[in-house]
């Protein structure tokens, strides 16, 4: 045999490591394949979930802002140097009134997701969200008495919070994969219904489920193996015939078994991408902003449209973006952070719109943690609740659910207000559990299997939000 394709288990291993593998699967093959069957037996219809992860905490006090005189002076004095000029807001008007006569409005970075909330009653607010084991009260905190999330106001421990739903127990999945183990099926042959964009993520994590890690721009097929020319190819061959060899270990035997289905599964979904790409007629005319975000959403959408290809009945997407830690610098970063993400939510639901889908596509966001309302001189600090987005056809659009401070009787965005901890660090007033159990139940979780995706839901009176239809 030529010594230049001959590959010995340590080239395997290198060749893996440049190449695909590392856009593999998260999981041993097994877990992941032994789901792998067809989910139309249950499924007539396709939904997806894309969650949008805000990395480094989100200061959704300035996305989301009091603009009536009483509440925004309330807002101004506490934030100070950060406050975002009242003349400049968007301003938002809710189906459901606000207590006496009190207004919001959008960042002014945010005139896309003004439109979705106001003119297409395509996007939902749930304010004063995040982690909670219980119902939480100003003076249960203090005492003590009710179990609390634990490491509150640490970056990793909150993002796992969100992403695991696990409370005070430990928890290696998270509530997406948790949905597919549920649901007992991935998407089909080709690929798992859980699929990230920005790497391996404990939120797509099932017992039994794994997830796909593709990259920004779609899978990353293995160095030295995707070209056509005879060199190619001979590698090719080389490697399959390395990877299908009969080795003596479990590991060894899992570990190839994991690089060919890397490798069939990223040459599967390259080529229904590529009938839907460039010199193809793309499936809509929507432009994606170029930004790491938007590149991503774009890949997502054209993932939905070969959904058919791929036998895709349901799917969950993970995509990311960075820079919301606004410890300094706060005024000159935020605006451009948010512009990036309403411009990115906004194309990718125009796309959906495109492809007629928008109803069986919702996007939302999730983030590390809010932030403190009081300003640290340059920026703000870590807190707890916060706002988050919901965008899509099927979102009970231009509404808010949940408690805004300005919306609870007696209260008002304000430093040392009813929900304030300590230096403006609102408890949460609506539970992540709520949050995601809604998505959930929209998805096609069963209302008897909730409790399975977000164990705290039954510490909750309102089990579904409502917020989609």
């Amino acid at each position: 045999m030529n010594r230049k394709l001959f590959m010995k288990r340590r080239q395997l291993l290198k060749l893996a490591a440049a190449g695909g593998a590392a856009y593999a699967f998260g999981r041993l093959p097994d877990a992941v394949y032994a789901q792998a069957v067809n989910a139309y037996a249950r499924f007539a219809d396709y939904k997806a979930l894309v969650c949008v992860f805000l990395f480094g905490g989100n200061d959704s006090w300035n996305m989301v802002v009091p603009r009536s005189a009483a509440e925004y002076q309330a807002y101004q004095l506490a934030r100070q140097n950060l406050a975002v000029d009242q003349a400049t807001l968007l301003p938002i008007t809710p189906v459901t009134p606000l207590p006496n006569g009190a207004a919001l409005g959008l960042h002014p970075s945010m005139p896309e997701i003004a439109a979705l909330f106001e003119q297409d009653a395509a996007c939902a607010l749930i304010a004063n969200v995040g982690p909670l084991i219980t119902s939480t009260s100003l003076a249960q905190y203090q005492a003590r008495s009710v179990p609390l999330p634990p490491q509150l106001f640490s970056h990793n421990d909150q993002q796992d919070q969100w992403h695991s739903l696990r409370g005070r127990a430990q928890s290696n999945t998270g509530w997406a994969g948790r949905i597919s183990d549920a649901l007992g099926a991935q998407t089909g042959p080709a690929i798992p219904l859980n699929v990230s964009l920005s790497g391996q993520t404990l939120f797509q994590a099932g017992e039994s489920a794994g997830s796909y890690v593709i990259g920004a721009t779609g899978p990353v097929e293995f160095f030295g193996l995707d070209g056509t020319d005879a060199l190619s190819v001979a590698r090719k061959n080389g490697f399959e015939t390395v990877a299908r060899a009969a080795y003596g270990t479990i590991y060894e035997r899992a570990y190839s078994g994991v690089q060919q289905r890397a490798l069939e599964s990223a040459q599967t979904v390259n080529a229904a991408l590529a009938t839907v790409r460039a010199p193809n007629p793309v499936p809509f005319a929507t432009p994606f902003p170029a930004s790491p975000l938007g590149t991503q959403l774009k890949t997502v959408a054209e993932m939905i449209a070969v959904r058919g290809t791929l036998q895709a009945s349901r799917q969950i997407f993970f995509v990311a973006t960075g820079g919301f830690d606004s410890h300094d610098d706060q005024v000159q970063d935020q605006p451009g952070l948010l512009a990036n993400v309403s411009a990115c939510l906004d194309a990718f639901y125009r796309a959906t719109v495109e492809m007629g889908i928008a109803q069986n596509v919702t996007a939302f966001t999730q983030s590390d943690f809010g932030r403190t309302l009081t300003s640290n001189g340059d920026g703000t600090d870590h807190a707890w609740g916060g706002v988050q987005l919901v965008v899509g056809g099927a979102v009970r659009g231009r509404n808010i659910y949940g408690n805004y401070p300005v919306l609870r009787l007696g209260a008002t965005l304000a430093a040392d207000g009813a929900d304030d901890v300590g230096g403006g660090r609102f408890i949460p007033t609506t539970s992540s559990d709520q949050y995601a159990a809604t998505l959930a139940r929209w998805f096609g979780v069963l209302d008897a299997d909730l409790a399975r995706i977000a164990p705290g839901i039954d510490n909750f009176t309102q089990r579904d939000l409502g917020f989609m239809t």
